[in-house]
């Protein structure tokens, strides 16, 4: 764990040399720490890049505040996706790394959301873990080639209705390649979200074979 660079964050180095690096971003109340078997699990030596949410709900870390429930607050949902934008430049200069894929789950989905609409250059793909629509009307965003996995739960009574379906059309419309899938659970990450990140992390989740090995597109 270190705390240099703008964010509090765990770096576990790659032991492969064929994954991009990770960007986890935990949950609401989760830590730097939370993230990191579940990245281990679902892409095996790949470089991990676990920050700390600076926002404090009730003593509860986040990534942004939210109003209510369900109600985000936009204006420091963007400050904070330009903030986080930045930390992945200097984290990828800092360990010499390819940009990340980032695996977010509930708060930290929503934050990778909103970093992909707004700094559309700084992931290189997402994988989202029972996501909402961060924003309302987000900018036009060139997405092309981003590769971008949502995983809801039919019985999650967290993310608001149709809020899935509209960060995918905001996501499809910059020309982001989305895949949803809705799975039988609840807010929970279940043993069928793991199974469906590893397979779609090892399709997607890969340096090009034709990049050099220090590829930082």
């Amino acid at each position: 764990m270190t705390s240099e660079m703008s964010f509090l964050h765990r770096y576990v180095p790659a032991s492969a040399t064929d994954r991009r690096p990770l960007l986890l971003l935990h949950g609401t109340g989760g830590t730097e720490d939370d993230l990191v078997p579940l990245g281990r699990t679902v892409a095996p030596g790949a470089a991990l890049i676990s920050p700390r949410g600076k926002v404090l709900e009730n003593g509860m870390p986040r990534f942004f505040r939210r109003l209510a429930e369900g109600v985000l607050d936009e204006e420091d949902v963007r400050r904070r996706a330009a903030e986080l934008a930045a930390f992945v430049s200097d984290a990828t200069s800092q360990y010499d790394l390819e940009r990340p894929v980032a695996l977010g789950f509930s708060n930290g989905a929503n934050m990778a959301a909103a970093v992909l609409l707004l700094h559309p250059g700084a992931l290189a793909g997402a994988l989202l873990l029972r996501p909402m629509a961060p924003l309302a009307q987000p900018p036009e965003a060139d997405l092309s080639g981003t590769k971008v996995l949502i995983l809801s739960g039919s019985m999650d009574p967290m993310v608001p209705s149709g809020s899935v379906a509209r960060l995918v059309a905001d996501l499809t419309r910059g020309g982001a390649e989305v895949e949803e899938r809705v799975l039988p659970a609840g807010h929970a990450v279940s043993q069928a979200d793991l199974s469906l990140a590893a397979t779609w992390l090892d399709r997607n989740g890969r340096v090009p074979a034709s990049a050099p090995a220090n590829e930082k597109a």
